[in-house]
């Protein structure tokens, strides 16, 4: 698995932003991430999101999620 840091950061970094944004305990956060599409994504080197910004991939998670409410 290649970007294994990169791509543990970014998930890590996302549950944080999520938590923080839903008001959530970040354990939630992590399983509705891993629940998600975008771990897919950002588990996908093809499409180069473990590079992005975490704020980047929180805001793909709530474009494919817009029904989350805060």
């Amino acid at each position: 698995m290649e970007h294994l840091i990169s791509k543990t950061l970014l998930i890590s970094r996302v549950c944080e932003i999520m938590a923080n944004e839903y008001k959530i305990p970040v354990s939630e956060a992590r399983e509705k991430i891993y629940n998600s599409d975008l771990i897919n994504l950002i588990e996908d080197d093809e499409t180069g999101l473990y590079g992005e910004s975490a704020w980047y991939a929180f805001s793909i998670y709530e474009q494919q999620n817009n029904s989350c409410s805060k």
